[in-house]
């Protein structure tokens, strides 16, 4: 199983590119984790979005990265979300690989940083990311802060 990603500004989405990400990002997000807080929120509109389709054409991933000095003063990477029926795949795997060539490619200067879901830290752990900051809660979600361990190495791309 193959997962293409194709990585698009927010004002340069398509009507269709744009619902498909919305919906993943609310199935994934409201439903499965039952967060009733606002997914769609204005760091969308300064974001990268990365949509991940498989074999079918079906978007089954997504993630959007946000440039320096927005969310946070590193370039970071957010929204990843896989769908639940593709999950054994390692479509996350290789979309997280996609966001950090994209972050290197777009701001090679930057650090890569993310707030990972607490239960998620091992999964970013494995992929080079290490935790430096203290847990916090963002819509009633534990998080941690994490950074790409060294940006100099190659690790997941």
């Amino acid at each position: 199983m193959t997962l293409s990603i194709a990585w698009e500004a927010f004002d340069s989405l398509s009507p269709s590119n744009l619902h498909s990400v919305l919906n993943l990002r609310q199935r994934v997000f409201v439903v499965e984790q039952k967060c009733a807080d606002l997914d769609a929120d204005e760091f969308d509109r300064l974001s990268f979005h990365g949509i991940g389709r498989d074999e079918t054409g079906d978007v089954v991933a997504v993630a959007r990265i946000l440039p320096p000095h927005t969310k946070q003063q590193e370039a970071s990477i957010g929204r990843i979300a896989v769908a639940e029926h593709v999950r054994r795949f390692g479509y996350g795997r290789a979309l997280v690989a996609a966001a950090v060539r994209e972050v290197r490619r777009r701001y090679p200067n930057s650090v890569v940083h993310i707030d990972a879901q607490r239960y998620l830290e091992q999964f970013y752990s494995s992929l080079g990311f290490v935790r430096f900051g203290e847990p916090f809660y963002e819509d009633g979600i534990p998080h941690i802060p994490m950074k790409l361990s060294d940006q100099s190495r190659p690790g997941i791309v």
